[in-house]
């Protein structure tokens, strides 16, 4: 049996934003359905309902969203870990081969098989819906996989919680995993709704934190947060003057940039990570990294266990998102300022306007 939820996405390649009925499963035994409250607005949803990344015909109708909290309405007969009442999230994965050596360790998000993501991805594991695209939360319900649902602390503001699950975590992994310090120096390219974060987990592991952005516009914004220093990378005197300064760099950027003016600002045995994935390849020069052992990696989300560790984590330490509300007719408005840049610093979609659209 299937249940038709309301949602909102483009209902072919390039078509406009518009409300239409999809389909979600029963709950199986192993499942949990989730009245959506509230969803982040990523710039992912846009590169994939876009095609940019690549689509066929038959993802659409798509439905995007990854960034998505609400309340359990309904659980399994072998779901133990949630009833209904909860408060929940769900992240970029709805499930993963759960038997490779990435599944084990909890890095669902490196399964050797491929993780299915939340949207725009075919099911490949247990469903009645196996060989059907994934739709996200840009609804007003979904159904999850237990092993794939997080628990959202009380403390913790649902509106807030969304990005968090998405910018949150893919900002988070690479902190923890590259083993920023206290008073080690991280340098945060970007100050988007991902390089905010990165700023905010910075100070709270006790890093000296300099941003790195074009033009002075966002400087203030960056020291409001607590940055201890920000460099206008149109500044060649200010590049220079950093060369050889940061432990480690986190890129967020999105669109095409110089990775090499970036990794010039790295120390000897240093790390860049890429968290961005531009459309076209990066040039990179080789004696750059073998001159002064520097490593430029790429990192993706976290896995189920490390993403509830970083919701935990921002409980403790009092880190919030900043977000700005939409609702559904606002919707590609919104898209439009997330393709430009113009938010602060993640939208988050109020679904209620879902429901009533």
């Amino acid at each position: 049996m299937v249940t038709k939820v309301k949602a909102v996405g483009p209902l072919e390649k390039g078509g406009k934003l518009e409300v239409h009925e999809i389909e979600r499963r029963e709950p199986g035994e192993d499942d949990v359905a989730i009245e959506i409250t509230h969803c982040g607005i990523c710039h992912s949803d846009l590169h994939t309902a876009h095609g940019d990344w690549g689509a066929t015909k038959d993802m659409y109708p798509m439905v995007t969203g990854h960034e998505i909290v609400g309340i359990v309405k309904q659980v399994g007969k072998s779901v133990t870990k949630f009833k209904a009442g909860d408060r929940v999230g769900v992240g970029c994965m709805v499930d993963s081969c759960r038997d490779c050596a990435s599944c084990r360790s909890g890095d669902e998000q490196y399964c050797d098989s491929g993780f299915t993501a939340t949207y725009g991805s075919k099911r490949r594991y247990k469903s009645d819906f196996v060989g059907k695209y994934t739709n996200g939360g840009y609804s007003t319900d979904i159904v999850v996989d237990q092993d794939f649902v997080l628990n959202v602390p009380d403390n913790m503001e649902l509106a807030e919680a969304a990005p968090l699950l998405c910018a949150g975590i893919t900002t988070y992994s690479p902190l923890v995993h590259f083993n920023l310090r206290a008073n080690q120096r991280l340098a945060v390219a970007g100050l988007g709704g991902l390089g905010h974060m990165a700023v905010k987990f910075g100070l709270a592991m006790g890093a000296h934190v300099t941003v790195l952005s074009r033009g002075t516009a966002k400087k203030e914004d960056a020291l409001k947060m607590g940055a201890h220093d920000y460099i206008d990378v149109k500044d060649a005197a200010a590049v220079k003057a950093a060369a050889n300064s940061f432990d480690l760099l986190v890129d967020t950027i999105a669109a095409q940039h110089d990775v090499m003016s970036y990794l010039g600002m790295v120390k000897p045995s240093g790390t860049m990570v890429l968290l961005g994935v531009p459309p076209a390849p990066y040039q990179v020069a080789a004696g750059s990294l073998v001159m002064s052992r520097k490593s430029l990696a790429g990192c993706l989300i976290g896995g189920v266990r490390e993403t509830q560790e970083m919701l935990d984590f921002c409980v403790r330490h009092d880190i919030h998102c900043d977000i700005e509300m939409t609702t559904v007719d606002k919707l590609s408005e919104a898209w439009e300022r997330t393709k430009k840049g113009d938010v602060r610093f993640r939208f988050v979609l109020d679904m209620d306007s879902l429901r009533t659209a």
